[in-house]
């Protein structure tokens, strides 16, 4: 439990938060760079630990794949604010999805978090994703690694960089995937002028990393449909 716990006190293991600096640069900089990380989400009950495995880039304005592409909404705003703070979003009308910013203000682009390994904190993830098969899956995909880390609309706009050991979020130093061992690939689910863009990143083969899917686009429910669904 961390109730009380000092805040002056350095985070996990004696790692410190990444610098903004580290997220004021071009996203398809910070990406790679961020395999290997740690990822710390801190609540009153409890700390969950998280070593970042694989990601995803999206270049604002300037891709057709990103939230961002079509400007600024009500929805994306956060993409365009400081660097170094969460952009949480709500998918398909089910899931959460954490995407950390990048780049100048202003300009929106961002780095989604696809999977990774919980390092601490390991019973508290299975409370939350109790259909995991293994721990392996408990942050095998982003929908995944959103709810075994309580990742709600709440953190959306959270600093990532703050000193403070209490953040609802933060990204530590951790240890950053040799250029050897990350490799790249088309994103997951992307489709139209973004579908080849090899902006995935992940560490080569580890169990964490979700398994790749090009995109499919969704069909139309008929009546046969939703009969089937209610059956």
């Amino acid at each position: 439990m961390i109730a009380g716990r000092d805040r002056s006190r350095s985070h996990a293991d004696g790692l410190e938060p990444l610098p903004r600096s580290f997220f004021d640069r071009p996203v398809l900089d910070v990406a790679p760079d961020l395999v290997g990380r740690v990822l710390v989400r801190t609540t009153p009950e409890a700390r969950i630990q998280l070593r970042i495995t694989e990601v995803e880039a999206y270049a604002g304005e300037a891709d057709p794949g990103s939230h961002a592409y079509r400007g600024k909404t009500a929805r994306n705003a956060s993409m365009f604010g400081p660097p170094g703070h969460a952009y949480v979003y709500f998918i398909y009308g089910m899931w959460w999805s954490l995407n950390l910013v990048c780049g100048p203000e202003g300009y929106a682009s961002g780095v989604l978090l696809r999977a990774g390994e919980i390092t601490e904190g390991v019973e508290l993830a299975r409370e939350r994703r109790p259909k995991a098969r293994k721990d392996a899956e408990l942050a095998k995909g982003p929908a995944r690694l959103a709810t075994a880390l309580a990742v709600d609309r709440e953190l959306n706009g959270t600093d990532l960089c703050t000193h403070d050991s209490s953040a609802p979020l933060s990204v530590l130093a951790g240890e950053p995937g040799h250029p050897g061992v990350i490799q790249s690939g088309p994103r997951t689910g992307v489709g139209g002028e973004g579908a080849h863009q090899p902006w995935r990143f992940w560490l080569t083969d580890d169990p964490t990393v979700s398994p790749y899917r090009p995109h499919q686009p969704r069909r139309r429910r008929t009546g046969l449909d939703a009969g089937k669904a209610a059956t």
